[in-house]
């Protein structure tokens, strides 16, 4: 399926660049060109891919990967669309700064709410959504969360947004008491954000850059 939908999508968006990718371990999927976001995608519902199920991305050091997921119920297909953006300025709040996406709002209504929560968490400006704004935080807020260099804003208002007394310190170092209990550093993976204090942890995380 994946490598006869790359050939259409190629032959009907010159400019889509469309590649399959199949995979031995995990969902196969195909990528395109970014500019050609929303032609594709319209191609893709004219091929019966009628529901947009999830819009989500990753964070690289280098570029965000968006990933959509559609769906053709009726012949109980689903697709991984993928397309990559530069990560632009993530650290402010102004849309100018940001990676742009063409919003597929028109090809898809259910993309709505999906696409304000990547511009929320990821920062990703998508264009020509009909009222883009933030949908999990308050629409002041500073930064997006769910980036790599996502720097907390100390106070929001008046309010501490991390008090210490809420912030769970046993937790953060489970890790590091692990791998010292166990003698085998490699045998613990630590996924903790914050790897303060453990120099394995900030030497894996430096790697996963």
């Amino acid at each position: 399926m994946h490598d006869e939908l790359a050939s259409k999508l190629s032959s009907l968006v010159s400019t889509s660049s469309a590649v399959a990718h199949m995979a031995t371990l995990g969902d196969s999927n195909v990528t395109v060109e970014s500019v050609s976001i929303l032609e594709v995608c319209r191609a893709l519902k004219s091929e019966g891919f009628n529901v947009c199920q999830c819009i989500t991305a990753t964070d690289y050091a280098d570029r965000i990967e968006l990933t959509y997921i559609l769906a053709d119920f009726t012949k109980n297909l689903e697709l991984l669309l993928k397309t990559n953006v530069p990560r632009g300025d993530g650290n402010g709040n102004n849309k100018d700064t940001l990676p742009k996406i063409n919003s597929v709002v028109s090809v898809w209504n259910g993309a709505n709410f999906l696409e304000r929560e990547c511009y929320d968490m990821m920062g990703i400006n998508f264009v020509g959504h009909p009222d883009l704004r933030r949908i999990l935080t308050p629409d002041d807020w500073q930064g997006y969360p769910l980036r790599r260099d996502y720097i907390v804003q100390e106070k929001y208002l008046d309010m501490v947004v991390n008090p210490p007394a809420k912030i769970n310190t046993e937790d953060h170092m489970f890790g590091k008491k692990l791998r010292e209990e166990i003698g085998d550093p490699k045998k613990v993976s630590v996924s903790w954000k914050d790897t303060s204090g453990d120099p394995i942890a900030e030497e894996e995380a430096k790697d996963g850059e």
